[in-house]
């Protein structure tokens, strides 16, 4: 293939894409016999990719059952906040001020989000949401970290799908995702950070009392 990528890095990379915009659910059986089908690919390229996604932390090999997209519990989720904060406070602090085509990219983002949230399609709302702190991460203008942070993302994707009311939970978040920016456009780092921490801290509060409420019922 001309990018370089094997057909096992491009069926990775397509079940990532699934997973971040909700079509493959935590729990849900890869089956290698519909997996070969679906891509006209050999089993051994198939294994390969389905190691992979193991590798980035999407799906887990359980006994008797076979490959699963993996279950995220709290652990994980503190972990990945960690990784947020790190990421994206990092890039509000370096960033310069944005250019035209960076704004671009996070007002589609945020507007995407916006169209999801009018038809009531919640999943497609938590996808856009994360596609524009995606865009944060990428103000580092790492192409490393941005392929590390869609790893970050498919992961936080499978932790929201585990979410019993997506709606509740999804609400809040486009109002400061719509500030952050544009204290972003208006280089006001200070406040955009301030905003960002206090956006994050909120977010894994409320998926912790979820995850907790969730074990318990």
């Amino acid at each position: 293939m001309s990018d370089g990528l094997s057909l096992a890095d491009h069926i990775t990379l397509e079940l990532r894409a699934d997973i971040i915009a909700g079509r493959l659910l935590p729990g849900m059986a890869l089956v290698e016999g519909d997996l070969v089908n679906a891509y006209n690919a050999s089993r051994n390229t198939i294994r390969e990719a389905l190691h992979r996604l193991g590798q980035d932390g999407l799906a887990v090999y359980v006994r008797h059952k076979g490959v699963m997209v993996r279950r995220l519990n709290s652990d994980d989720v503190r972990d990945l906040f960690r990784v947020r904060r790190t990421l994206e406070l990092q890039a509000i602090v370096q960033a310069r001020p944005l250019r035209e085509y960076q704004s671009d990219w996070m007002l589609d983002a945020i507007e995407a989000a916006e169209l999801a949230r009018q038809r009531e399609d919640w999943r497609a709302v938590g996808t856009q949401g994360l596609r524009f702190h995606q865009q944060v991460v990428g103000l580092l203008g790492s192409p490393l970290f941005d392929e590390f942070f869609t790893n970050v993302v498919a992961q936080l994707r499978l932790v929201f799908c585990s979410v019993p009311d997506e709606a509740r939970f999804q609400g809040p978040w486009l109002a400061r995702d719509r500030q952050i920016h544009e204290w972003l456009l208006e280089g006001d780092r200070a406040s955009a950070s301030d905003a960002m921490a206090s956006y994050l801290q909120d977010s894994e509060r409320l998926l912790l009392n979820i995850l907790s409420q969730s074990l318990h019922h």
